[in-house]
């Protein structure tokens, strides 16, 4: 069965009890279970995918309730490590009255941060699997390196690599140090997926069009450009492009809309037996971008990310 590894952080959202309000005046949050590859394995095998975890959490509670809330989706945790050496991962998110949100982390450093490459020993992956990882756990730190490893293996076994930057630049020394890595690892995926938010900071290129044909460097076949409510475009290195308009919704919290997203894309490749990406978007890249699309927008109409993940059979009905 072709299976998702999804390696980098697994952490603890505080979300607030009241929105458009500044994150120094929160009074009252609810603990999620966040960070954006957690999401993205969770929502894969929500909707019917094999998924694997690869990180490390401390030995407390919040790394418990990370275990648990994963088995309990069915994500597999047997490449999750534990470690005393620092605590997990927390995130303080304060949420603007349309949905958008403000972070302040907690993890200096957190365990996830030191997983070692000497971990990934134990994984086999074959060509039928995909690696997803993004930018948060590219800094200078032990997870920087198990990620280039994770990419080796996945480079040599001729599996697909995506990658989502993700980028939240609170967590960087600076933001050219943030910029450079993420330029660094593009070209090592095959697949990129980027956000309006992102692409001009990403790229340093302001015209829309030249920063996304920019991105086809290295191993990149196919770059999925996500534009929230106005939804996502595929371009594909032989110049085809697919867009599908998205959907509107009434939200109330986009976290986690963008892995959801990603994660349901994933999903939809697993659920084929093609591994050639360009032919797998020319034949099935509009069911793709249309079936993610509306993943991404039930996610935002509940709070938190992993816990508003509809169901397959949710999305069915509507499509």
């Amino acid at each position: 069965m072709r299976k998702l590894y999804a390696i980098g952080e697994a952490l603890i959202d505080f979300i607030p009890n009241r929105t458009n309000i500044e994150l120094k005046d929160v009074t009252q949050f609810s603990r999620q279970v966040g960070g954006a590859p957690a999401n993205v394995a969770s929502v894969a095998k929500k909707l019917g995918s094999s998924t694997e975890m690869v990180t490390q959490l401390g030995n407390d509670a919040f790394g418990d309730i990370i275990v648990e809330t994963l088995e309990k989706i069915g994500v597999g945790t047997t490449y999750i490590k534990r470690t005393n050496t620092a605590n997990t991962a927390l995130a303080f998110v304060s949420l603007k009255e349309n949905g958008e949100r403000d972070f302040s982390f907690y993890r200096k450093p957190s365990a996830d941060m030191l997983y070692h490459a000497s971990n990934l020993d134990e994984i086999n992956v074959s060509n039928q699997d995909v690696l997803h990882f993004c930018s948060v756990d590219l800094i200078e730190c032990d997870m920087k390196n198990a990620h280039l490893a994770m990419i080796e293996k996945f480079e040599a076994a001729h599996g697909m690599i995506v990658f989502d930057p993700n980028v939240r630049l609170p967590l960087w020394d600076s933001a050219e140090a943030c910029k450079v890595t993420i330029q660094s690892f593009l070209p090592k995926a095959n697949i990129i997926k980027i956000s309006d938010e992102e692409i001009e900071f990403v790229t340093g290129i302001s015209d829309e069009h030249k920063a996304i044909q920019s991105l086809f460097k290295g191993n990149v076949e196919v770059v999925i450009y996500t534009q929230g409510d106005k939804g996502a475009t595929a371009y594909l290195k032989d110049g085809t492009i697919i867009h599908h308009q998205g959907y509107k919704v009434e939200a109330v919290d986009t976290t986690g809309a963008g892995d959801a997203f990603i994660g349901a894309v994933i999903n939809r490749i697993l659920n084929t037996e093609l591994t050639d990406i360009t032919s797998l978007f020319k034949g099935k890249g509009e069911e793709i971008l249309k079936f993610s699309n509306l993943v991404a927008a039930k996610v935002t109409t509940k709070y938190g990310a992993i816990e508003s993940i509809p169901s397959l059979e949710e999305i069915i009905e509507e499509l």
